[in-house]
């Protein structure tokens, strides 16, 4: 590999990956491919992303599936064994089958503009200098958390879902789960077995799918996220764009009224939630599965973000920065588009190597590269 000059504590490389999740691992592995120098920094403390920390009632046969990373199929795997060992050994699997330099636990603070047009990556093990940057981060550190009046006088407990410990830690309580999404709609399905009383609300009424969700479908779907991102917004989940799957399990909690929804409550008493027309509710516990936001903080120091709020990308590029990459981001958030996206982004900085290599001075200098020109 070529440009690798990095230790434990830092130093010059020609890519920095941040995040060792599907899209990150995608990346890697198409880095070492083409013979890129580079180094992988992950937050977690193992190897298997955001997956790592899924609750373990959340078994592998309840997930949406799992996309195989480039260059190695998952063995079967026990549909009955919770997502997070399965998914976890697979990628550390992976880690060792390809020999990915991925550093871990390592926190990247910022990522600024450093010497001779390259990209300082400031973290808690040492800083990189960087020609090319993919930032992998996916949404698992930055859960959402909505805000209503009177939300810190609730006696009870307040939990998001990335917090989830499973359906027996609510038995015998009232729970309200606040949310529209699909693990919304798992928990309710899993708690009311143990919880005393479930109570489902969301601001939206939720939108069920009927029918084969093929890749037609899903290329509908992918483009709707994409023309957000596209137009310098806030990505949306695929999901959200796709609605709700009606499989058996959710056909059954409709039949059983575990999954008839309310409207979203105006405020939060000591005691419950309450709504403008006066009816109140007694709860234990409040549930946030509102999502999860793009962990993208440590790029501030670039000023990526538009107006809309958004970091604006053509493909997975950074639009107004052509050495910043974005996968595991928007539309290429599912574990199929995060490894198409890191495939496509590793084409992209190839191509801004090179010109950089041939242009003779190792690094970039003077304005950026208009992105047409890449």
């Amino acid at each position: 590999m070529r440009g690798v000059r990095a230790g434990s504590a830092g130093g010059d490389v020609d890519v920095v990956v941040v995040g060792a999740g599907q899209a990150g691992l995608s990346a890697a592995y198409h880095l070492a491919r083409a013979g890129i120098g580079h180094v992988v920094l992950d937050r977690a403390p193992g190897p298997g992303g955001a997956w790592q920390f899924r609750w373990p009632s959340l078994t592998y046969g309840k997930v949406h599936g799992l996309h195989a990373l480039p260059g190695m199929e998952p063995a079967g795997a026990d549909p009955l064994r919770p997502s997070s060992e399965v998914i976890g050994a697979y990628f550390a699997a992976y880690e060792e089958r390809f020999g990915l330099d991925v550093r871990r636990p390592v926190h990247v603070t910022a990522v600024r503009e450093g010497r001779d047009g390259r990209l300082r990556v400031e973290s808690s093990a040492g800083t990189w200098s960087a020609r090319a940057l993919v930032s992998a981060t996916g949404t698992w550190d930055r859960p959402f958390w909505p805000r209503y009046p009177g939300q810190e006088s609730f006696r009870g407990r307040q939990l998001h879902t990335a917090q989830y410990p499973g359906p027996q830690a609510f038995a015998g309580t009232r729970v309200v789960v606040v949310g529209g999404g699909t693990s919304a709609v798992q928990h309710l399905l899993e708690i009311a077995e143990a919880a005393a009383e479930t109570t489902w609300v969301t601001r939206r009424p939720p939108v069920f799918r009927e029918g084969p969700f093929g890749e037609a479908e899903g290329r509908a779907a992918v483009a709707l996220v994409e023309e957000r991102v596209r137009s310098g917004l806030p990505p949306q989940s695929v999901v959200g764009v796709t609605g709700l799957a009606l499989s058996e399990a959710v056909r059954a909690g409709l039949a059983s009224e575990v999954l008839e929804r309310q409207p979203v409550f105006d405020r939060i008493t000591p005691t419950g939630v309450a709504w403008a027309d006066g009816r109140h509710l007694e709860a234990d516990v409040i549930l946030w599965a509102t999502g999860f936001r793009a962990a993208v903080e440590h790029l501030a120091p670039l000023r990526l973000r538009e107006r809309g709020g958004g970091i604006r990308l053509d493909g997975t590029r950074a639009v107004r920065d052509e050495r910043v990459h974005l996968v595991g981001y928007g539309p290429s958030a599912s574990t199929v588009g995060a490894n198409r996206a890191g495939g496509a982004a590793v084409r992209e900085i190839r191509r801004l190597l090179a010109r950089e290599d041939t242009a003779g001075d190792g690094g970039r200098t003077g304005e950026p590269v208009p992105a047409s020109a890449a």
